[in-house]
């Protein structure tokens, strides 16, 4: 077996290949990543030495389906990342679908955009928001049980984060779910 050469490129010219291929424009880009379009032009041109800021190469590595470690820059964060299973459904969906983290993110208004990345890379967690929810399983083709069973765990997660015990109280949990049901007319 042999070893494959590694081939380091630079960051700056990944990001810049990345905009090309995928016909994205930088304004794009900026917006989906929480930046600025100056920004995004000074890292391609390297006006400005490459982002060493966590954050920002976690938002480009996830917009660009990539690893963060594959910049040089990207230190790699002492705390451990907690792993929702919301969120890696979405991404299941997304690679079942074949679709693209860029189309998908095309799919959204552009103020939603940022938000989109956060929850895909796991820095903020799946909305509680039924309408938001409805408008990924929308994009993603999910039915409306997917939609529903993911916005049922992030309810109790809400609920148990905030002090209820959702076993102890497990009648009146069951009771608001059937009527939410019935609501979004599941049932």
């Amino acid at each position: 077996m042999r070893d494959k050469q590694i081939i380091q490129e630079k960051s700056s010219e990944k990001v810049a290949k990345f905009l090309e291929k995928n016909s994205l424009h930088k304004k794009d880009f900026a917006e989906m990543i929480g930046v600025t379009l100056s920004y995004v032009y000074n890292l391609i041109d390297e006006s400005i030495p490459f982002s060493t800021r966590g954050t920002t190469l976690e938002r480009i590595a996830t917009v660009m389906e990539i690893e963060p470690e594959e910049f040089e820059e990207y230190k790699i964060p002492q705390e451990p990342l907690l792993i929702d299973d919301s969120v890696e459904f979405i991404k299941d969906a997304l690679r079942a679908k074949k679709m693209s983290v860029v189309n998908f993110l095309k799919a959204f208004p552009r103020k939603k955009r940022l938000d989109m990345v956060d929850i895909l890379r796991g820095n903020l967690p799946v909305p509680i928001d039924y309408k938001e929810l409805s408008m990924i399983g929308q994009v993603l083709d999910l039915s409306a049980d997917e939609v529903y069973g993911i916005w049922e765990k992030r309810m109790k997660q809400v609920l148990e984060i905030n002090g209820m015990n959702v076993y102890a109280n497990a009648a009146l949990v069951n009771s608001m779910f059937d009527c939410a049901k019935k609501f979004i007319h599941l049932k």
